[in-house]
């Protein structure tokens, strides 16, 4: 699925109808005991880092969403039905925490208790205002610091509708909204044709994040992955690295608003070359890591590149169908000098990763508690990250460009840079929101363009291009 914000999604004109949690299951909620399941450390060091934002002054949306048709006449009773049936499906969407002091206390509605109350919002001619309003309303609707935390809408046409629904991050990762269009999808087509569709049950993300907690409450300081970290952060000068080029940042200023950058960076014919290319050292994931190195090598003279890796932690099927905020993160160093070629370079990155994946398994938010550094969170992003995703096997993904399906980031506010590089059914897909400063739009743009180039490289020529 394409990543972009809501400005850059094909949004049309047509009417307004929004879906909130009724009332009713709000109030039924307040009175809720407490469910003794905790948050996962992701989810509380997200939360936290949002309060503690805004305790400093500052309000940062980072809600992530999706967008994507429906066509033909829209039966809004059967669309309700569908959204409400794919609710009940993902606990996390009716589970929400409460502060007691300072801890979260997890608390969830029963399934019963769900229901969804629709608003005819009004008709938008000006797709530029209605750009705006959704913006605004997923900011408010959305947000980590209230509950619910979700929103879905549907802008209704004569000829179909688009839809577009936004959930704050603790609820969602990238996988889970880009699964979101085929299963809308697939109950909204069978309620049209008066039956129901037969669903396997779906794993709570709710549950996983208890037995996560359980096992990384299991080490101490003494542990070799705290230790292995401790010497990765030491290395890099005590924090968590960010991206390695200039972003003309003032050091200690204000958080700088942020803006996005996507493209195709190649076709489809390319990119599997390229992954071919790059196959035996693990494929394109190795491959974009290697080209990364070697460019921030080449713009910004970094002799090694360190980085944090983004990986899913859905280790086992039953966490595939699942809603939820399944990733962790390995740390690599890549010593990017002293390769001779890119070749080198993929063998490398390969090795950093085969050694250091496994520590992605263990939530760095546990880690750097243990570390026992002071880690207030002044920023929504702990680090920088530069993903790689192979979308093309995810349910519908053949049918996202006809569907105009998209996946949202918000881009407000942030001192990092994040990058996500998707392969598609039509090419490699880039997209990244990055500190809005002249000087970083000029490092990013150069980033780009030279790592279209290298990809293009390999995947003609397939030679050990020298670093």
């Amino acid at each position: 699925m394409r990543m972009t914000d809501i400005q850059r999604c094909e949004v049309r004109p047509g009417r307004l109808v929004e879906w909130t949690l009724d009332p009713a299951s709000i109030e039924a909620a307040t009175g809720l005991p407490e469910d003794s399941r905790p948050p996962a450390y992701i989810q509380e060091s997200h939360i936290r880092t949002a309060r503690s934002v805004r305790e400093d002054g500052l309000f940062v949306p980072t809600w992530l969403g999706t967008a994507f048709d429906i066509p033909g006449r829209i039966d809004l009773d059967v669309l309700q039905d569908a959204l409400r049936g794919w609710t009940l499906r993902h606990e996390t969407l009716r589970s929400g925490f409460r502060w007691v002091g300072d801890d979260m206390r997890r608390f969830t509605l029963d399934a019963e208790a769900v229901a969804l109350r629709r608003e005819t919002v009004g008709d938008f001619i000006d797709p530029d205002v209605l750009v705006r309003y959704l913006q605004d309303r997923f900011d408010v609707a959305a947000d980590a610091l209230r509950w619910p935390n979700f929103l879905f809408t549907a802008v209704v046409r004569s000829d179909g509708a688009s839809v577009y629904m936004a959930f704050d991050h603790s609820n969602v990762d990238s996988y889970s909204i880009q699964r979101i269009p085929a299963e809308i999808h697939e109950l909204y087509t069978a309620g049209i044709a008066g039956g129901l569709t037969e669903q396997r049950p779906v794993s709570s993300y709710v549950d996983f994040c208890q037995t996560e907690r359980t096992d990384a409450d299991r080490i101490d300081g003494r542990d070799a992955i705290v230790e292995r970290w401790r010497e990765f952060i030491k290395r890099c000068d005590g924090r968590l690295p960010n991206f390695p080029l200039d972003l003309g940042l003032e050091p200690e200023g204000e958080l700088p608003r942020q803006k996005l950058m996507g493209e195709m960076l190649v076709d489809a014919d390319d990119a599997a070359a390229f992954e071919s290319y790059c196959r035996p050292f693990g494929g394109s994931l190795v491959g974009i890591l290697a080209a990364t190195s070697l460019i921030v090598h080449e713009i910004g003279g970094q002799p090694v590149y360190r980085t944090v890796v983004p990986f899913h932690t859905r280790r086992k099927s039953q966490w595939l169908d699942s809603v939820g905020w399944y990733v962790g993160g390995a740390p690599i160093e890549v010593p990017t000098a002293l390769a001779p070629d890119f070749q080198s370079l993929l063998a490398m990155v390969s090795t950093a990763l085969r050694a250091n994946r496994p520590l992605a398994r263990m939530p760095i938010a546990r880690v750097l508690r243990l570390l026992g550094s002071d880690f207030r969170p002044t920023s929504p992003d702990l680090y920088s990250i530069v993903s790689f995703v192979d979308a093309r096997g995810i349910p519908g993904s053949e049918r996202w460009a006809e569907l105009k399906a998209y996946g949202l980031v918000r881009v407000s506010y942030g001192d990092q840079v994040c990058a996500w590089i998707n392969r598609l059914h039509e090419g490699l897909q880039f997209a990244s929101r990055y500190p809005d400063t002249d000087i970083a739009y000029k490092n990013m743009r150069l980033y780009v363009e030279q790592l279209r180039n290298v990809i293009v490289s390999v995947a003609h020529k397939g030679l050990a291009v020298p670093v």
